[in-house]
């Protein structure tokens, strides 16, 4: 699944230069989150002079931030698509060194439940899903380490919390403990969903193999035969969307429930009128990302789950083929 690609010097530039590439470009976007970040605090207090005063601010001043954030989310957009049309092509490079080297030993694994469909489907679901999740992790650390020691500055502004008093860098620790929990609480809850997907698959696989034989054999894909498999199709994805409805619930309660948490926090500076419009706006934002770069786990549980049963599927070709070059590499007696 890696050594195909990342270890052939034949997929070198797309491998190793590519990868460098993409990471290089995730940091610039970052800091250009860092800009609109700034440029929140300023945009906004202008507002709030505006809104204090009629005629304080003249249209043209405000027009003129406006066109600042115009400038700056440009800049974000060309960055962004230019991206994304080359992660296409790279992951299907990578998807063709892993289709290049399972066809390589095809002779040795074909006899696997579903191995055209792992082939075919599981090798681009795979490439993309873990470099989805590589730059989202690399995002993640890249915005925790640009906005975490802004978010260390801005504390300053508030000395105490509701019902806890004085805590120095409170929104901080907050947003670390925040994330904490709502990571150990996914992973509690959703701890069987990865075997879940991958029993599921392998129903599907089934399902599909005795369809592919129907086609070609008139004495295949009975209906007695498609209906018990689809049976196992129809009991397997109901007792997986069982199991995710109280992980959604567990989810999405989470997520929707903590957006106030930053509010509450600030409650007795914004009541003490401590804060400027625009100094709560970076506030705000600082903390956000600050909250959603530890939330890494919370955003991808579902992403990861799919991707260990893709992993499980592959693996069992690897070993097969690690297993079968064994064998005849052992001299005959």
């Amino acid at each position: 699944m890696f050594k195909s690609f990342f270890l052939d010097r034949r997929w070198f530039l797309w491998s190793i230069v590519g990868s460098a590439v993409i990471l290089y470009v995730t940091w610039y976007k970052v800091q250009i989150d860092v800009e609109v970040n700034e440029w929140f605090g300023s945009f906004y207090d202008l507002i709030q002079k505006a809104l204090a005063k009629p005629n304080a601010v003249t249209f043209d001043e405000f027009l003129a931030g406006c066109i600042e954030f115009f400038n700056i989310v440009s800049v974000y957009i060309i960055i962004a698509v230019i991206l994304d049309f080359f992660v296409r092509h790279y992951v299907f490079r990578w998807r063709t060194a892993m289709n290049n080297y399972y066809m390589k030993h095809w002779d040795k694994i074909s006899h696997i439940e579903g191995a055209s469909q792992r082939v075919q489907e599981d090798t681009m679901r795979f490439a993309r899903i873990v470099e989805s999740l590589g730059v989202s992790f690399m995002r993640s650390l890249m915005t925790l380490f640009a906005f975490l020691p802004i978010l260390w500055v801005l504390s300053e502004n508030i000395t105490e919390l509701p019902w806890i008093g004085a805590v120095d860098r409170s929104l901080v620790y907050l947003a670390i403990i925040s994330a904490l929990f709502g990571t150990v609480l996914l992973a509690i809850v959703g701890v069987r969903l990865p075997g879940l997907e991958f029993k599921n698959q392998k129903v599907e696989a089934a399902y599909r193999k005795e369809l592919v034989f129907g086609e070609d054999n008139s004495q295949r894909a009975e209906p007695e035969t498609v209906k018990e498999l689809f049976f196992n199709v129809r009991k397997n994805y109901f007792n997986l969307y069982r199991h995710y409805l109280y992980f959604d619930i567990a989810k999405w309660s989470y997520i929707q429930y903590t957006v106030i948490v930053p509010y509450i926090a600030l409650g007795p500076a914004i009541v003490s009128g401590a804060l400027t419009l625009g100094v709560l706006q970076q506030i705000l934002r600082a903390f956000g990302k600050v909250e959603e770069s530890f939330q890494f786990l919370v955003h991808s549980w579902s992403t990861i789950v799919e991707l260990m049963s893709i992993y499980k599927r592959l693996r069992a070709f690897e070993v097969q083929i690690n297993d079968a070059i064994n064998v005849e590499s052992v001299p005959a007696d």
